[in-house]
């Protein structure tokens, strides 16, 4: 557990990588601008300040003596330099200058064959300047240029940006790594929520692509969890409420059967034991709907009929008039077990709630997306009392019964349609509830992947 906090957060690593990127990059192009553009620069620079202290001494030695005085003024004032006549050569006194200074020395080697340069503290104009000597035609002639010419600092330039740009990169890479990280942050929590059984806050779905595609993932998941939640205290509450009226009749039954056998006490068990097993086995139908089957193609029409059939005397018995309207020549790719499933308990659903005029129908409808075959719906439509509008959405809930009706018909628990919705997701199909213009309820179910013969 030590070594897990000990671990660097995903934030950190990120700002870690980032800030290194972004240094290498700066060091990089540092180096790049020193060796491409400074350093050329410079070097062109000290050639050419080389070129004018040779001509200028060369040419204040051609110059007639009343006019040197001019001369040497207008080099002071415009150009920083300064003469000396018949300064001697200057000694190597050690001393070492920046890389400006080198290049100088290196162009008054390719010209003079020597270059030595001396520091004097003060200058004509009380300042430091630099000087060397140049032979001119009357002897050598001293050549002196200001400090104050070489104020430019490229490499404390250099070194400021670095430092400044360092710092602005810590600033970047945690700013940016935060943001990169907060939404697996936020995910990181709201898995650990999920995982302890409470019930986490949906996730933004924004950001990058794969970040909102994660985040609409995990929200999918966080409501199925949810929902599966609801559903199992529902069951658990639903199942203890409907098997406490059939078990309080049988113990009723049971204590007068002891003072007075009856044949009717005996029939009233059985229905309970019926009713009791019924709804033991409506449970295990949706806890077997998670189950999938393996999906094939087969013909709707002569399935829809073979349905309508199997619902033959469960029809008659509720004095129902169920009939088929299908496309012709219509396949359907899917599992036919769980699709007979889904359909049978759509279809005694309208017979326990709606008995009259039943269709069951098979359509096709267009494609969901480009590239997308075209599918097929199968509904169930009747004429009975319908759902109100603002319960369709909890129709699908366990034991959640809906409509007019105050008691529920013999073997109607409410779980009919938990049972089409747990087999619909199990097997990737859309089920919804809708009501019809002039009364009644409509239940499809659309099966994508299906096509014509």
């Amino acid at each position: 557990m030590r070594r897990e906090r000990n671990r660097p957060t995903l934030s950190q690593q990120y700002a870690r990588w980032l800030a290194l990127l972004f240094i290498a990059l700066e060091v990089v192009t540092a180096a790049a601008a020193l060796t491409f553009i400074v350093l050329p620069m410079a070097r062109r620079a000290a050639d050419d300040l080389a070129g004018l202290m040779v001509l200028s001494a060369q040419t204040w030695s051609e110059l007639p003596p009343e006019t040197r005085p001019v001369f040497e003024e207008e080099l002071t004032r415009g150009y920083q330099l300064a003469l000396r006549p018949g300064m001697p050569p200057p000694a190597d006194t050690g001393l070492r200058h920046g890389f400006y200074i080198r290049f100088l020395e290196q162009a008054f080697e390719r010209r003079l064959g020597y270059a030595v340069f001396f520091l004097e503290q003060v200058g004509p104009d009380g300042g430091r300047w630099l000087w060397t000597v140049v032979p001119g035609g009357g002897g050598p002639i001293g050549v002196g240029l200001s400090v104050d010419r070489m104020q430019t600092q490229p490499l404390g330039a250099l070194a400021v940006a670095l430092l400044i740009g360092t710092l602005l990169v810590g600033l970047l890479s945690w700013w940016l790594a935060r943001r990169i990280a907060l939404p697996v942050a936020r995910l990181e929590v709201a898995a650990s929520q999920l995982a302890q059984g409470a019930s986490p806050a949906l996730l933004p779905e924004s950001g990058p692509r794969e970040l909102a595609d994660l985040a609409s993932h995990f929200n999918h998941m966080a409501i199925q969890v949810r929902e599966l939640i609801d559903a199992r205290t529902t069951l658990f509450a639903g199942v203890s409420h409907d098997l406490r009226t059939p078990l309080a009749r049988m113990r009723l039954a049971i204590e007068m059967l002891t003072l007075k056998p009856e044949p009717a006490l005996l029939l009233r068990l059985e229905h309970d034991v019926e009713e009791m097993n019924a709804l033991i086995g409506q449970m295990l139908e949706i806890a077997r709907g998670l189950n999938t089957e393996t999906a094939r193609d087969f013909e709707l029409c002569g399935w829809l009929r073979a349905r309508a059939h199997a619902h033959g005397a469960a029809t008659d018995a509720a004095g129902a008039r169920l009939t088929v309207h299908c496309d012709d020549a219509l396949q359907v790719h899917a599992a036919p077990a769980m699709l007979a499933r889904v359909i049978d308990n759509l279809l005694s659903n309208a017979l326990h709630y709606a008995p009259g005029p039943i269709e069951l129908t098979g359509e096709r409808v267009p494609p969901q997306a480009p590239g997308r075959s075209a599918g097929v719906r199968i509904g169930v439509l009747d004429r009975g009392a319908g759902i109100p509008h603002d319960q369709l959405a909890t129709a699908f809930r366990p034991f959640h019964r809906v409509g007019a009706r105050p008691e529920a018909p013999n073997g109607a628990f409410g779980l009919g349609l938990a049972i089409v919705r747990q087999l619909a997701h199990a097997n990737g199909w859309q089920v919804s509830l809708e009501g019809r213009v002039g009364g009644g309820l409509a239940a499809w179910v659309v099966v994508n992947g299906a096509g014509t013969s």
